[in-house]
């Protein structure tokens, strides 16, 4: 595949094409050879329910291909189109205070109702069926950030399908009672009917019924990236499926990241350091050390960091001089990464993040940036020979998640590199020659779990199929 440097999300649809002619030359001119688009144009392709309109993804796919680029293709399910939300309304989330979120913002959508589901099986095998043997596609992008979003949410249809869920790892509704110690403050229930989600009390929610409802939230946002990878790998010809993993203990922490491992093809990842931390370094090697253990050593690919300052956190700094390419090579490339890209290629000029840095910025060519990112193109290029290298780590460590920081910046204090452990891993499983701390295991690992009346109906780490049809 070679080594990758490239923006993220070229966005083809927010610029005439005039402009797409230009983005493939000045990606040419800094070695480009992987774009990521389609994330979020359903609007685009589906503009009324069941006509398609592929003609302008099939120009974007054919321009970069004859350029010698190739594309990893989103399945654009992360935000589906307004006509969508407006014909079926019980897609939009419910939050724990009991109001409706409607379109209009990112994400506003439930996607693990009947009628999301629908749509994205019929969105995903227009896809499958157009571009499935299309040279040019490297591989799918499964929605983006499962489960960062709206994770969960708390319609009764949604309570109705937790209950469903509860009843397949529980012998008898009364047996929820002793795990979730709800005979503290008397809140036990007698019927099925009584659980319901953990929504707005005026007092704290009995942590074990959150959680759980934690669980059932991350099983069926599994459930609907493998039925999209199932369709995929059925009308694909071994192209690779994957999803952008938001890799940091402290992120994205409604799906176990070791779940997520086992349901791709590779693990693509996203990485952003916290500018206003003085030691933000220390979060490069550590995206990278979970990255690479959630996907069980194997070759993965840094698909998003920024080129400069982002708009989102609470202070966007600039990156200092050189800093791009050390975040990108240093932390990423040079351990075990298949390349450095980038989230996005071309600054947009309007939306959300119309002030956050890109490989092209809003001063063109004529700039820092745009030299930094020219430089980084040459060598990425020169690190070719490396890209089979794999990183061993010599160290191991155990620990539960509010601490999984702390130790891990301790160890690369000391120069080890470290591998994460899901909580259901044997704690002597990978200690290798050499091993001089135990391995940090990750604590929130959702979809593993262990009753007071015996073990849930689930092995360790699986992932239910999650049926909300009935």
């Amino acid at each position: 595949m070679g080594l990758l440097a490239c923006g993220d999300d070229s966005t083809p649809e927010q610029w005439p094409e005039e402009v797409w002619r230009e983005d493939v030359a000045l990606m040419r001119e800094v070695d480009v050879n992987l774009v990521s688009a389609g994330n979020f144009s359903w609007a685009w392709l589906e503009s009324r329910e069941g006509s398609f309109d592929f003609g302008w993804l099939d120009r974007v796919i054919e321009s970069v291909q004859a350029n010698g680029i190739r594309i990893a293709l989103g399945t654009l399910t992360v935000v589906p189109p307004a006509w969508f939300s407006r014909g079926r309304p019980e897609v939009l989330p419910v939050n724990r205070e009991g109001v409706c979120w409607e379109f209009g913002w990112r994400g506003a959508i439930w996607h693990s109702s009947p009628a999301c589901r629908e749509a994205a099986v019929r969105i995903t095998t227009a896809l499958g069926e157009r571009y499935g043997s299309a040279p040019a596609v490297a591989k799918w992008l499964r929605n983006n950030e499962y489960g960062v979003q709206v994770p969960e949410c708390c319609c009764e249809t949604f309570a109705a399908h937790f209950r469903r869920w509860l009843a397949e790892g529980y012998t008898t509704r009364k047996a929820v009672n002793g795990p979730w110690t709800l005979v503290f403050w008397g809140e036990a229930y007698g019927d099925w009917k009584e659980i319901q989600p953990p929504r707005a009390t005026p007092t704290v929610c009995a942590s074990s019924q959150r959680l759980d409802f934690a669980r059932f939230a991350g099983d069926s946002t599994l459930a609907n990236g493998r039925r999209e990878r199932e369709l995929l790998r059925e009308l694909s010809s071994g192209t690779p499926v994957t999803t952008n993993f938001m890799v940091s203990p402290t992120q994205c922490d409604s799906i176990g990241h070791w779940c997520r491992g086992r349901e791709v093809d590779a693990v693509t990842h996203e990485h952003y350091a916290v500018a206003e931390d003085d030691r933000n370094h220390i979060g490069l090697p550590k995206a990278a050390d979970l990255a690479r253990s959630a996907g069980g050593g194997r070759l993965r690919l840094l698909l998003e960091h920024a080129v400069s300052g982002v708009n989102w956190q609470p202070r966007n700094f600039a990156k200092t001089p050189g800093e791009m390419a050390r975040n990108g090579l240093a932390a990423h490339v040079a351990p075990d990464s298949g390349g450095a890209m980038f989230f996005q290629w071309r600054a947009p000029r309007f939306g959300a993040e119309e002030f956050r840095s890109a490989m092209l910025p809003h001063a063109g060519t004529d700039s820092r940036i745009w030299q930094e990112v020219v430089e980084l193109g040459a060598h990425v290029r020169a690190l070719a020979p490396v890209l089979d290298a794999r990183t061993a780590a010599d160290s191991q460590d155990l620990d539960a998640h509010e601490c999984a920081e702390g130790y891990h910046a301790g160890l690369f204090d000391r120069h080890l590199t470290v591998n994460f452990s899901p909580p259901d891993a044997d704690a002597d499983a990978g200690a290798g020659a050499g091993a001089q701390v135990p391995l940090i295991r990750q604590g929130t690992e959702l979809p593993t779990a262990e009753r007071a009346d015996g073990p849930f109906a689930v092995p360790a780490g699986a992932v239910r199929e999650v049926r909300l049809d009935d």
